[in-house]
């Protein structure tokens, strides 16, 4: 497993946050972490790329432990949290060019042009990130987290505040990263958003993990469907979506 999480604890003094969470990632999939506001998905995440200790359990990232063996997790992965760390005074290519050479890559400028042809911004690359819609930043966002191929890569809530188009691109790009192998780890409140895109699904509720599994064990949970004949109206963002020309 990519990501093996055993018995983890968190609190801040009285409020405990993680109660004991187990999970496993395995390379190359979607795992989506589902919860409500203060269920302690960010908390994890923050322990999960050792930028919080945990109280008691252990937590292992690429085959490295996040306590003992903290700067190699971080060589392992990248971080995207809910809010772009996109400067915007920079274009596009000099944000990534800036990731690169953070990296200390040999090649700055060509690692920056790969990474904006990979999402779909290289006709966008000269511009300066203020002018760019919120799903561009945002896809802006990831590539700079992707600088250097890290081998796992942790979705803090990416799609928070995007509108529809800017939801499915990231979506698309999310999909394009597991296709390359790269593990994605992705926190959502959007039940839609694990649905289309995870491999296998747990929901954290007030620090417990309370059911882990794909969709289709998910769903054996509840009785099954009763089967009625009624007539599809399209939602509104089927509406949103044709008429914007977004892809489905």
């Amino acid at each position: 497993m990519t990501i093996e999480v055993r018995g983890l604890e968190k609190s801040f003094k009285e409020v405990r946050v993680l109660r004991g969470v187990d999970i496993d990632v395995a390379p190359g999939s979607i795992f989506a972490l589902l919860g409500s506001n203060g269920a302690g998905k960010t908390t994890l995440i923050r322990i999960l790329s050792t930028l919080l200790r945990p109280d008691a359990g252990s937590a292992r990232v690429n085959g490295f432990d996040v306590v003992t063996q903290a700067a190699d997790v971080r060589e392992s992965i990248s971080l995207t949290g809910q809010f772009t760390a996109v400067d915007q005074i920079l274009t596009g290519r000099e944000n990534l060019v800036l990731a690169a050479r953070l990296r200390h890559l040999r090649d700055p400028g060509a690692t920056a042009d790969d990474m904006l042809g990979r999402v779909s911004l290289t006709e966008a690359g000269g511009r300066r990130a203020a002018t760019y819609s919120g799903g561009m930043r945002r896809r802006l966002d990831i590539a700079m987290s992707l600088v250097g191929n890290p081998p796992v890569i942790f979705l803090d809530e990416p799609t928070t505040g995007l509108d529809p188009q800017g939801r499915l691109e990231v979506w698309q790009m999310v999909r394009d990263l597991a296709a390359g192998g790269t593990t994605v780890l992705l926190t959502t409140q959007y039940l839609e958003e694990a649905e289309q895109l995870a491999d296998r699904i747990a929901i954290l509720h007030e620090g417990r993990i309370l059911v882990d599994g794909t969709l289709a064990d998910l769903r054996e949970l509840l009785p099954p469907a009763e089967i009625e004949y009624v007539e599809k109206q399209p939602t509104l963002e089927d509406v949103f979506l044709t008429l914007v020309g977004g892809r489905r």
